[in-house]
């Protein structure tokens, strides 16, 4: 089956607008070389030739530098006039069709993607395209999910069209670009700004105009982290501490990092435990934790079903898959277990204070 044909190029000569441009532009040069060149061979200066030629194509008139008085110079002449004008209306509507097509489709284009967006529901709307902004809308699409961009800088809106996202340039501040994004039909959030002010002014807009929406926003300073969950965030990820708390995890347990972070097939199993409500992770049991001494049954009852312990790494690098569950936590031991999302989140308090990854509303 041969390909569709593609939006405004025809066979043939009009196929492209670019491609006249070139062509006109290449011919019109030309003709003012040789032009150029034939009046040096007739005996003319270089200089009063290029002006001779320039005058002539550009049709000006201000009367011939030397005089035509010849047949060879008259010869020249008329086909300087002839080739060289034809070539320059030749360009000049090259050039209008190409400014014209581009708008036309820049136009259509930015109509159809709006037609599209109008269409979405139950999608995500993210609001920033900088770098954890473009990491999470290249996650989704590769996850089949429907979002939207909000990016309000030129070159970043521009990229996100190229790799093919529904992009709106807008500030994710405004309201109504929130409105343009869909937002009382989205099912998601994600504001990924790296300004907490803005965050935290998106996400009180975003909860004003859908009370139903789920809002995940990021955070830089940990003081924002309540403010954001005050003004309606859902959750707060606060990626300076995830990535402090991985290399922590690199260092304190190297071979468990390594199992749960580097490779392909955790992460695929990552994401299926996260389709059924659940995550695995790994924790530091802190010195002055009420779990020391305990041990792993005694735990998992505490947290009454909330989590389950399936690996333990002793300080010493010792590892302990599958615990048994007599035996006892030890200060500094690294915890694999795998739980119930949020409930888990809030229980890891149990290992250390400072193992939260995420706020919760």
């Amino acid at each position: 089956m041969p390909p569709p044909p593609r939006p405004f190029v025809t066979a043939g000569l009009l196929g492209s607008p670019l491609r006249n441009l070139g062509m006109g532009v290449g011919f019109v040069l030309t003709v003012m070389t040789l032009s150029t060149l034939a009046y040096v061979a007739a005996g003319w200066k270089f200089g009063d030739a290029v002006y001779m030629v320039i005058m002539t194509v550009y049709t000006v008139g201000y009367g011939e530098v030397r005089p035509i008085d010849t047949v060879l110079l008259r010869t020249i002449t008329i086909a300087t006039i002839v080739f060289g004008c034809t070539g320059t209306i030749f360009v000049t509507g090259a050039l209008v069709q190409f400014i014209t097509i581009s708008q036309l489709t820049q136009i259509f284009g930015l109509k159809r993607m709006n037609t599209r967006i109008d269409q979405l529901k139950d999608h995500v709307v993210i609001c920033g395209f900088g770098r954890l902004g473009t990491v999470l809308a290249h996650d989704l699409h590769q996850g089949g999910a429907n979002f939207v961009v909000l990016e309000m800088n030129d070159a970043e809106s521009e990229h996100a069209r190229n790799l093919g996202y529904l992009c709106l340039q807008g500030d994710a501040t405004d309201e109504d670009a929130l409105r343009a994004a869909g937002i009382e039909r989205a099912r998601t959030l994600a504001t990924v700004l790296p300004n907490d002010a803005a965050n935290v002014f998106i996400t009180l807009s975003a909860r004003s105009l859908n009370p139903e929406l789920e809002i995940i926003a990021r955070g830089e300073l940990p003081s924002t982290e309540r403010k954001l969950l005050q003004a309606g965030a859902n959750h707060v990820i606060l990626p300076t501490h995830i990535g402090a708390e991985r290399i922590a995890e690199m260092i304190l347990y190297k071979e468990t990092a390594r199992f749960l972070r580097g490779s392909g097939q955790m992460k695929n199993f990552e994401a299926v435990l996260h389709t059924l409500g659940l995550e695995i992770d790994v924790v530091s049991a802190a010195p002055d934790s009420p779990i020391v001494g305990q041990t792993v049954e005694a735990v998992e009852q505490e947290s009454q079903g909330a989590f389950f312990i399936v690996q333990l790494t002793r300080r010493d690098g010792d590892t302990v898959t599958n615990p048994a569950p007599d035996l006892r936590i030890e200060a500094g031991d690294g915890l694999v277990f795998v739980g119930r999302g949020a409930k888990t989140r809030a229980l890891t308090g149990l290992f250390s204070a400072t193992a939260y990854r995420t706020g919760t509303r």
